[in-house]
């Protein structure tokens, strides 16, 4: 009876929302051992007393018993659920957020095979691709922010408690002003990545000058941060085929723009339909009320408000390409 009042509950947490979905694989493996132990029975020597061998439980006692260790391993597990669940709803009360985010699901065991979207392709072969789309069929968008010119610590703090995962693509024009502030968001899971050194028009360079723009981000990046990134967005999304060349040349292996914009007071939209599609990338941008109507927690509440209604989770883009 416990283990059935255990699987209700399991259960309940499910349906209550979304954000409780990392529960189902552990949850039902926990369940499936613990029913196998109280069904099992004992073994055929210690039914009938035959066989040689050191002295058994009593009939049913060890089943009872690791059925006993199964439910109050799930027992565990559920109430651990339930207080990630009662801390996210509280941080998003905190940050005005009627609901909190939703949890992503598992990121895939094999990474999409990522392509150029069609009609931002360039004659060159064997390039990076440039998507502003990945391809998956889990309701998961992801979160980019690009240049660095705003270091807002709230930023910091409401992503952190309300385990938001976003990439960061950084000028060093911006971001050489408090490498700390980077470095922190950093320690805190955030993949930092190119945007050039001084952002500059790519397509106006020849390849040599776009080659030091991506080339010299990547080194700024390795000596401040210690890891070379692959991924790198071109300013204003702009690029030619020049650009692309450079930057595989510079070891980037993926060129992800975006398929809508985030701001304090309103979203912008690529697509036609001005809606979200799973495995969209949403832009947005260091900055704060001297550029915008609001500030970076304001944009966050923007963005968070209309992908949760929508029904969508926010991934980390690096689970998946």
């Amino acid at each position: 009876m416990q283990l059935v009042r255990q699987k209700e509950q399991l259960r309940s947490f499910r349906r209550s929302s979304r954000s409780t979905r990392g529960v189902r694989a552990v949850g039902a493996a926990l369940i499936v051992a613990a029913l196998a132990s109280a069904c099992a029975g004992p073994a055929a020597d210690e039914r009938t007393g035959s066989g040689a061998g050191p002295a058994r439980p009593a009939a049913g006692q060890q089943p009872r018993a690791e059925a006993q260790g199964a439910a109050g391993a799930l027992n565990a597990y559920v109430e651990r659920v339930r207080k990630a669940r009662a801390a996210r709803v509280a941080a998003a009360r905190k940050w005005g957020l009627a609901q909190p985010p939703l949890e992503a699901p598992e990121p895939p065991a094999v990474k999409p095979r990522i392509t150029t979207r069609k009609g931002f392709e360039t004659d060159g072969k064997d390039l990076p691709p440039v998507f502003t789309t990945v391809p998956t069929k889990e309701k998961v968008v992801f979160l980019t922010i690009d240049d660095g010119a705003e270091k807002d610590p709230e930023l910091l703090r409401m992503m952190s408690e309300l385990r938001i995962p976003y990439s960061a693509f950084l000028s060093d024009y911006l971001v050489k002003e408090d490498y700390g502030y980077f470095a922190k968001m950093q320690d805190a899971g955030v993949s930092l990545h190119n945007h050039t050194l001084t952002h500059p028009y790519l397509p106006g360079l020849g390849y040599a000058a776009q080659k030091r723009q991506i080339c010299g981000m990547q080194d700024v990046i390795e000596k401040r941060f210690g890891k070379r990134p692959p991924l790198f967005r071109p300013p204003y999304g702009n690029y030619n085929e020049d650009t692309l060349r450079a930057a595989k040349a510079c070891g980037v292996k993926a060129v992800p723009l975006w398929a809508s914009e985030a701001f304090p007071d309103h979203m912008e939209w690529r697509e036609w339909d001005r809606d979200l599609h799973p495995g969209d990338i949403i832009l947005t941008h260091f900055r704060g009320k001297g550029d915008w109507k609001g500030s970076m927690p304001d944009m966050i509440r923007r963005v968070m408000r209309t992908v949760t209604a929508k029904g969508y989770a926010v991934a980390k883009l690096e689970d998946y390409v």
